[in-house]
C-alpha cells in the first residue's frame, strides 16, 4: 500500500506545483486571481468497520479553488483604463455573442467604434440618452459613432448669468438740474447725463437650427427706470427706442416697441420678475430653408435670465449657454469613477453617452475559467446579477488604473519549495517501500 501513498502524494505534488507556477506565470497579468491546490486524505474502509480497520491509502487534489482578494490598482493615466475597487466583473460579449467576465479593465476603442477587450470581446454597459440623461436598465454592447458625425441638435434655451450696474443711469439720460441754495435742504447743480448707447450692456452667442447651422443671437439691456430694465435682441431697434426717448426730452422712460421682456430687481439687487422670456422668434441663418425658419420652430426660444443680478459693480457676463450644437466627429473617449462614458466631440460637447456595466456572483469561486482574463458562469456560480458601479455591493471604479494580479509572489515562491519539499518525501516513502519489498524478496 505504501507505493499507492506515495504516487498519490507524487501526484498531488505535481499538480500543487502546476498551480504554484500557473500563479507565478500571471505574476504581471491585469486583473488575474490566483488559485490554490486544495487536497483531501484518501482513505479505504469496509462499512461497519470498527476501531483500526480504516487505511489511509494517500491524499487527492479536492479542488483548485481560485483567490478573488482585491489586487492591487496602479495608476495608468490611459483614459480607456478602469479598475474594480470592490466585488464585480465587466461583463463582455465574445465573437460567438455568448457573456464572459472579466476583472481585466485595460479597454481599447478599435475601428468600427466598439469598446473591447484586449481579445476582442465587446464590453457591456447601460446607454445613456443624451436628451434625457437617463440611461437603458439592460446592458448591451458599447459603440461609438466613430465613422459618421453625431446629429446636430437645436437650441431650445439660451441661460445668461451676469451682474447689471446698479450705478447706471436711466439709458435716455438725464436733464441738467440748476443749482437752488434756497431750496430746504439746498439744491445742488447736476450736470446733464447723455443717453447710455445701446450697446454698453449687451452680450451674444451663437445658437443653432436643427441642421446646425449657427445664428448669432446677441442680448442688449437698457435701463427704464429704478431696478428696471428692456431686453432686447435687436441692437436697432433698441436705438430706435432711444432715439425716440431722448427726442422727447431727457429723463423721459423708453416706450418700448420691441423689447423681449422686462427685468425688476429689489432692493438687494435679486431678480423678482421678467425670468424665463420663453418664444424668442430667433430667424435661422440657413440658406437651406426655403422661406424664413425660426430656431426651434413655433415654439421659439426661452431666455433663462434667472441668474441676472443688480449689484453695484460692472456689468460682468459670468455665464452664457445654450443647449445646441452643430455635428461633430467624435475626437476622444473618457470611463468616469461612476462607470459614465464620456465623449468628446469636435463640436465642443462633451456628454455622457453610456455606463460601464457590473456584474456579480452569489459564488464567484464556482466561475470557470476560459483563459484571456474571462470567466464565464456556471451551475455553481450561480447567474449574473447586473447593476451599476457604487451601487449595494458592487464595486467602485477607479478611471486611469488597473487591478494588478493578486499574486504574492514571495508566498508562491515559499510554497513552491514547500511543494518541493513534499514531492521529494514522498518520492522517498516509494524509494523505501522498494528497499523494504527487496529485502523480503531476499529472504532465504
Amino acid at each position: 500500500m505504501a507505493f499507492q501513498h506515495g504516487l498519490s502524494g507524487l501526484n498531488a505534488s505535481s499538480k500543487n506545483l502546476d498551480v504554484i507556477g500557473h500563479n507565478i506565470a500571471n505574476a504581471n497579468t491585469t486583473g488575474f486571481k490566483s488559485s490554490r491546490a486544495e487536497f483531501a486524505d484518501l482513505v479505504a474502509s469496509s462499512m461497519g468497520a470498527g476501531g483500526g480497520a480504516n487505511y489511509g491509502i494517500g491524499v487527492e487534489v479536492a479542488a483548485v479553488a481560485q483567490q478573488f482578494s482585491q489586487g492591487n490598482v496602479t495608476v495608468t493615466g490611459n483614459n480607456l483604463d478602469v479598475a474594480i475597487n470592490g466585488n464585480g466583473f465587466f461583463k463582455v460579449q465574445q465573437a460567438d455573442g455568448s457573456a464572459a467576465y472579466t476583472r481585466a479593465g485595460n479597454f481599447k476603442l478599435d475601428k468600427t467604434g466598439d469598446l473591447v477587450t484586449n481579445g476582442g470581446a465587446q464590453v457591456m454597459g447601460f446607454k445613456v440618452d443624451p436628451a434625457t440623461g437617463l440611461s437603458t436598465s439592460e446592458a448591451q454592447p458599447l459603440s461609438f459613432p466613430t465613422g459618421a458625425p453625431i446629429q446636430a441638435k437645436q437650441t431650445s434655451t439660451i441661460t445668461a448669468n451676469f451682474n447689471l450696474d446698479a450705478r447706471a443711469q436711466n439709458a435716455v439720460g438725464k436733464a441738467a438740474v440748476a443749482a437752488n441754495p434756497t431750496a430746504t435742504p439746498p439744491i445742488a447743480a447736476q450736470a446733464a447725463v447723455p443717453p447710455t448707447p445701446a450697446s454698453t450692456y449687451g452680450t451674444s452667442i451663437n445658437v443653432y437650427d436643427s441642421q446646425g447651422v449657427a445664428t448669432p443671437v446677441s442680448l442688449y439691456f437698457l435701463k427704464n427706470g429704478p431696478n428696471t430694465w428692456e431686453v432686447y435682441t435687436d441692437l436697432a431697434v433698441a436705438e430706435a427706442d432711444l432715439a425716440t426717448a431722448a427726442a422727447a426730452g431727457a429723463g423721459t422712460p423708453l416706450a418700448p416697441t420691441d423689447s423681449k421682456g422686462q427685468l425688476v430687481f429689489d432692493a438687494s439687487g435679486k431678480l423678482i420678475s421678467g425670468s424665463p422670456i420663453p418664444g424668442l422668434e430667433i430667424l435661422a441663418q440657413n440658406p437651406n430653408t426655403p422661406s424664413p425658419e425660426f430656431i426651434n420652430g413655433a415654439t421659439g426660444v426661452t431666455l433663462d435670465l434667472s441668474g441676472a443680478t443688480q449689484f453695484g459693480s460692472k456689468f460682468a457676463v459670468a455665464d452664457l449657454t445654450q443647449n445646441g450644437y452643430a455635428s461633430g466627429d467624435l475626437t476622444s473617449i473618457n470611463i468616469s469613477n461612476d462607470g459614465m462614458v464620456m465623449a468628446s466631440y469636435s463640436n465642443g460637447v462633451t456628454r455622457a453617452e453610456a455606463q460601464v456595466a457590473l456584474a456579480n456572483f452569489r459564488n464567484p469561486q464556482g466561475l470557470l475559467a476560459v483563459g484571456g482574463n474571462n470567466w464565464v458562469e456556471s451551475f455553481d456560480s450561480g447567474p449574473a446579477v447586473m447593476g451599476k458601479p457604487g451601487d449595494g455591493n458592487f464595486g467602485a471604479l477607479r478611471s486611469g488604473a488597473l487591478e494588478d494580479s493578486n499574486v504574492d509572489l514571495t508566498a508562491e515562491l515559499v510554497n513552491m519549495m514547500t511543494a518541493q519539499r513534499a514531492y521529494q518525501a514522498n518520492a522517498q516513502t516509494i524509494k523505501t517501500q522498494d528497499q523494504v519489498m527487496s529485502t523480503l524478496v531476499n529472504l532465504r
